[in-house]
């Protein structure tokens, strides 16, 4: 179908994201039984937030958990809207399937890394995608 090509890429990141899921829990898990602190106190003294609790390598992959629920649900919206209106091929599919890469290899280097300045360039990039899908379907749609 006309404009259905920009789905692939909304798929690709919505995987992405239960990816990061899995790794988020897989280390937050062990993580947290080794650190012998009970959830339910966690919860009970806001002080005490995961972030005082684990190590920040193990918060990384929450934190980037985080971010795929942000700016990502702008390229989720734009991207359906361009497969409805029959734009979502060409040109527009491949800025989707750049922001995604981008997006995961943010993904990576916040989970891994963590380096800001890396990180900020490969976000600054993909924003820079998403501003351009965005524009792109302003000028179709108006």
């Amino acid at each position: 179908m006309v404009g259905m090509a920009i789905l692939h890429p909304v798929i690709a990141l919505a995987a992405w994201t239960i990816v990061m899921w899995f790794w988020l829990y897989g280390t937050r898990i062990p993580a947290l039984s080794a650190s012998k602190v009970d959830p339910d106190d966690l919860v009970r003294d806001p002080a005490k937030g995961l972030d005082n609790v684990l190590p920040p390598s193990v918060q990384w992959k929450a934190h980037n958990y985080n971010h795929l629920h942000e700016a990502p649900t702008v390229f989720y919206a734009v991207a359906i809207v361009l497969s409805i209106i029959g734009e979502g091929d060409g040109l527009n599919a491949q800025l989707g399937w750049v922001y995604v890469a981008l997006r995961v290899v943010h993904s990576i280097i916040q989970a891994t890394i963590n380096k800001v300045q890396l990180r900020f360039l490969v976000f600054a990039l993909s924003s820079l995608c998403l501003m351009a899908l965005v524009a792109r379907t302003a000028l179709v749609m108006f």
